[in-house]
């Protein structure tokens, strides 16, 4: 279990407002009562009703070098608002109106128009269902309007929303887990591993840029954490992650295996655990969060392989 000894920047012992933000210990895992639209033994999947919200900044904390975690209140106090996987995300909008209002999507036929603001999607780290409010943790890159944001927000700051639209639920079936993620996906990294049952076997490998970026993952489970430092490399041209989890022994086929990062980065990921593993299509995501060059990219890897990649596992 990671537990937050230090400040990560400064080195101090932390305060009650950090531990309130990002306490030492896992939080309960709490579902909320929504039925799902599609179901199995091993995984389920929610569609949910949605409506552009304001939120506001309560709180902020500097988990790493790299990290920003916020706490938002919104202004219908979160009504229907799910909690069901790690998989769940939503959209933030950064325009504002010339009084300084958030501006929200508009509903057109009946469809959210979002054409000409600029959004990006983010994992939904916690929802706290009883306080109302939910963290977002926001990566500091030098460059983007989201990071930008991020490093100067203060209580009081408003940004527009909307979502979650749906989430993918993986149930607790399975005898390990793989998880690997960037510095862009380590957010629901951490959710998983704050959500995994007591003693579940799991190993996470985690590519960020320096051992400044790493946080602590409060977990239940047995977890194993590999961090790997690209050093002076730029986000999303090594393929780090992917090759440390294709060492993985995947002897036995009933695990799950979750991975998210660069687009390009991650897909010979999808290929290997196509072609080269005895898992189904039921025991594995790969996601690309992002694809370097490109604002706003929010997509899933599913259907295409690697040339290279031909051969069914034996």
């Amino acid at each position: 279990m990671s537990t937050l000894a230090m400040h990560p920047l400064t080195g101090t012992a932390p305060t009650e407002a950090d531990r309130a933000l990002a306490p030492a210990i896992p939080r309960p895992a709490v579902r909320t009562e929504h039925a799902p639209l599609r179901e199995n033994t091993r995984n389920a999947t929610f569609r949910f009703d949605t409506s552009p919200r304001v939120l506001t900044v309560v709180s902020t904390l500097r988990l790493s070098e790299a990290l920003m975690r916020i706490r938002f209140r919104a202004d219908d106090d979160f009504a229907g608002f799910p909690s069901i996987s790690p998989d769940e995300h939503l959209k933030l909008f950064f325009d504002m109106d010339e009084d300084g209002m958030p501006v929200l999507p508009t509903i057109v036929d009946g469809r959210f128009a979002i054409r000409g603001l600029t959004h990006r999607d983010f994992t939904i780290r916690w929802f706290d269902s009883a306080n109302r409010t939910l963290d977002i943790d926001f990566v500091l890159h030098t460059h983007g309007v989201a990071g930008h944001w991020a490093a100067t927000a203060a209580p009081g700051d408003r940004l527009g929303s909307m979502g979650p639209r749906s989430t993918y639920l993986v149930k607790d079936t399975f005898d390990w887990y793989v998880l690997a993620a960037d510095d862009t996906a380590l957010p629901a990294l951490a959710r998983w591993a704050e959500t995994l049952p007591k003693g579940t076997a799991a190993t996470a490998f985690i590519e960020v840029a320096s051992p400044a970026s790493q946080i602590p993952l409060p977990t239940r489970a047995d977890l194993t954490v590999h961090w790997l430092y690209r050093g002076d490399a730029q986000p999303g041209t090594t393929t780090l992650l992917a090759d440390a989890v294709m060492e993985y022994d995947f002897t036995n086929p009933n695990g799950y295996v979750w991975a998210a990062g660069e687009a390009m980065s991650i897909k010979s990921l999808r290929c290997y655990l196509t072609f080269r593993t005895r898992l189904t299509r039921d025991n594995w995501t790969v996601d690309g969060y992002w694809r370097r060059g490109e604002a706003a990219f929010d997509r899933t890897l599913r259907g295409r392989a690697c040339p290279q990649c031909t051969t069914p596992a034996a």
